[in-house]
């Protein structure tokens, strides 16, 4: 039975020291601590006389056959007392009953984390302690120096986090079929590091944005050259997104790196409609001065029979639009057959080679929609100075 059955509470001072923060584990929320519990009471059946006021020291064994506090960590998944090569436990007397319990432990805990600014995200975890069976009436537990009774190593150290600060705490827990209890709190504050992250997800993001701009500058006709570039750049992005959401829980809420990755995402993925833009607008460019190539350089008179058919205008390659305004220029204003052969076609000028210079381009304008070389010029700008715009805000709002 506890000391002093039937009396007030007996106060129970505890104190930790911190071995090693083992690991933090986002997946699963929780992380895995090493450390020595110590509790500090008075049991007035364990005193003894002693002339020179020496304490007793024992081991595991003693604890089965008196009164130990019953503590236990809320939250645990899992934990256990080190047992190599004996059981981690030491139980000291003094004369006067005064009892120091220690032993040491590796325990496993929940951390509810939130990830809404991962991976530039500060988690605030904690390791809660309490009796399980005593009630406040029965056993308080205090922190024996205050916010001193917390120490950890020097040497405590995290691949992915910088620890920022260790403290204590206490709180009163209440349950409706048992009653209040007292809870001690070892809090402490993790900050991520985020070179890591950004050599592994945001650096190769960004790469791949910058490396669809290179079809920018690419010659509009080179299919080959810009379609398997703006599908690397996609699918690369996509494996991208995948690694990360991999390692992370399935949280239902948008994490900070989800907003640069898919943002990143969509900008390579406008990028190849930009070129679908570009060739679609290209095509009926060049449909359309096609047709009025023929217009101009074929010009055929009505059919008759008694007069000879005029000889139409034969073209062996393509002009530009330059030229095509300037064909009649070049073209004789009848042909005189040679050798003595039979006179039976005549080169007509097209009309609208007898109109004025203004006037051509007046007509050649109404046949050329857009040139969509602007598209791509204008894309090597515009995008650019959207993701850089992006990024301020993005940087200027997480970090």
């Amino acid at each position: 039975m506890r000391p002093g059955f039937g009396g007030p509470s007996i106060p129970v001072g505890v104190d930790v020291q911190v071995e090693s923060l083992d690991s933090i584990s986002e997946v699963d929320m929780d992380f895995t601590m090493t450390l020595y519990l110590r509790h500090y009471w008075k049991d007035e059946r364990l005193s003894f006389p002693s002339t020179n006021n020496l304490s007793m020291t024992f081991d595991g064994r003693l604890v089965k056959k008196i009164w130990v506090p019953d503590m236990f960590f809320v939250h645990s998944k899992r934990s256990f007392i080190h047992d190599t090569t004996t059981d981690n436990i030491m139980l000291r007397v003094y004369p006067d009953g005064k009892v120091l319990y220690s032993l040491r432990v590796t325990v496993t805990s929940m951390c509810y984390m939130d990830f809404s600014r991962f991976p530039l995200d500060t988690q605030s975890c904690s390791l809660e302690i309490e009796s399980y069976a005593y009630t406040d009436d029965d056993l308080m537990l205090y922190w024996k120096s205050g916010n001193n009774s917390l120490t950890t190593d020097e040497k405590i150290s995290l691949s992915q986090f910088m620890i920022q600060e260790f403290h204590t705490s206490t709180k009163l827990a209440f349950y409706s079929s048992t009653g209040w209890y007292n809870r001690l709190y070892i809090n402490f504050t993790l900050h991520r590091h985020i070179f890591f992250f950004l050599l592994q997800t945001y650096f190769p993001a960004t790469l791949m944005v910058m490396l669809s701009w290179v079809s920018f500058w690419i010659d509009r006709r080179a299919v080959p050259a810009r379609v398997p570039l703006g599908i690397t750049t996609v699918l690369t992005m996509s494996t991208i997104i995948t690694g990360v959401n991999a390692s992370m829980p399935r949280v239902s809420y948008i994490k900070a790196v989800d907003i640069y990755l898919w943002v990143s995402f969509v900008f390579v993925f406008l990028s190849v409609l930009e070129y679908a833009a570009v060739n679609y607008l290209t095509t009926v460019q060049e449909r359309k001065e096609r047709k009025l190539r023929e217009k101009l350089i074929t010009f055929q008179l009505p059919c008759t029979c008694a007069i000879p058919q005029p000889r139409p205008l034969m073209v062996e390659r393509t002009y530009s639009d330059g030229e095509v305004s300037n064909l009649a220029e070049f073209a004789e204003p009848d042909y005189m057959p040679q050798n003595g052969e039979k006179q039976d076609r005549g080169l007509v000028k097209p009309p609208i080679a007898d109109e004025p210079t203004e006037n051509k381009e007046k007509i050649l304008s109404r046949y050329i929609w857009i040139d969509t070389h602007i598209i791509d010029k204008y894309s090597r700008l515009i995008f650019p100075v959207a993701y850089a715009l992006f990024n301020m805000i993005y940087w200027s709002i997480y970090s």
